[in-house]
């Protein structure tokens, strides 16, 4: 007969032990669950606070940004996205990648407003004559026209300057910051600064730099910009050459010139370039600028003089235009200044208010009667 297998006895002692450990694991699974639980109920109750706040609190504003580069309307009317800055009408509808990856809507021109911290007077003038003051009538003037206007300003570090400036572009919306020092003397690498920075953030046929000391056409400036062209890489200004100042002691009576160090480099007469006060360049210009490195840039005194150097080793074609710079409204002016006296309008806080009452300024026709 077989006999039945052996069962083990396990001692008392052991036995105990063993009840113990199971207890032990019980109550140490008990407790991870209570905090699991416990860990729930916090995220839920952080994603419920989370979403009230979200729907109390007010509107955010967003700063849109290109690298150091801040466009202060965009932020505003983008609300963060690209769906609800509609661009030109009369553009493409799709929107294309910036050099750093955002969106550049479609535009005919942007114009930048070369400004300065010491120039807020000149700002208030523009807002109160041919420049919108609020951002609806800003993008409405750019839905009519095709043209983005912004001030373009660079940095100081002057804290209360830049408070100021602050205080402004929220009031206002209507500023391009770029990350240059702001200084009269770095004015060409602010200029290269700015027709980077407007690449980055708009897709243009054509980039205008322009100063705050003029008074403008908005509607005839489109008008001259949209026109057809046999070169895709155009110069469009009022064209002039000039005497080149070497000697630093040389008291200069014209105020658009200034000493130059590098005249050795250019002999006694600068070469062929556009008036300071407004230029534009096509896009297929703007890009060759963008792409290449600041240091690759030879930059004179003058800036106007170095954008002129620039344009003739790009092969571009140099379009004058003298409705660019009337000294008196005309029913063909685009842009008005006081050439050659000042380089802009001779206290340009007063006579563009005084030019604005002006109904040859202001009001006129687009096109002369005859066209």
């Amino acid at each position: 007969m077989p006999s039945s297998p052996s069962r083990k006895v396990i001692p008392l002692w052991q036995n105990g032990r063993l009840e113990k450990a199971k207890s032990r694991q019980q109550q140490q699974q008990r407790r991870w669950g209570s905090f699991f639980n416990y860990a729930c109920f916090c995220v839920g109750t952080i994603g419920i606070l989370f979403s009230v706040f979200c729907l109390v609190k007010g509107k955010p504003i967003y700063t849109f940004r290109c690298g150091n580069v801040e466009d202060t309307l965009r932020s505003i009317h983008l609300g963060g996205g690209s769906d609800r800055y509609a661009g030109w009408a009369g553009g493409l509808n799709h929107q294309t990648a910036g050099l750093e990856g955002q969106d550049r809507p479609k535009v005919l021109g942007v114009v930048g407003i070369q400004t300065g911290f010491g120039s807020s007077q000149r700002r208030k003038a523009l807002r109160e004559t041919w420049l919108p003051s609020d951002p609806d009538s800003l993008l409405n003037l750019e839905q009519a026209t095709g043209l983005a206007f912004r001030f373009v300003i660079g940095r100081t570090k002057d804290a209360q300057k830049m408070a100021e400036l602050e205080k402004e572009m929220e009031k206002y919306t209507d500023f391009m910051l770029i990350d240059v020092e702001e200084e009269y003397h770095k004015l060409p690498y602010k200029t290269l600064s700015f027709f980077k920075a407007a690449y980055a953030l708009f897709d243009a046929d054509f980039y205008v730099k322009a100063d705050d000391d003029i008074y403008l056409r908005p509607d005839r400036l489109a008008t001259l910009l949209a026109k057809e062209r046999p070169s895709p890489r155009t110069y469009i200004g009022c064209m002039k050459k000039g005497p080149v100042i070497t000697d630093p002691k040389l008291k200069c009576f014209d105020t658009d010139c200034r000493y130059e160090p590098a005249g050795y480099l250019l002999g006694s007469e600068y070469f062929y370039h556009a008036y300071g006060p407004l230029y534009a360049l096509s896009a297929e210009v703007v890009a060759g600028l963008a792409m290449a490195r600041n240091d690759s840039f030879r930059m004179f005194s003058n800036e106007d003089v170095t954008i002129g150097a620039w344009m003739l080793a790009m092969n571009v074609e140099h379009e004058d235009n003298r409705q660019l710079c009337h000294p008196h409204c005309k029913p063909d002016s685009i842009a008005v200044w006081d050439i050659p006296k000042c380089s802009g309008l001779c206290n340009p806080a007063e006579k563009l208010r005084e030019l604005h009452k002006d109904n040859m300024c202001s009001t006129s026709p687009t096109l002369p009667a005859d066209e």
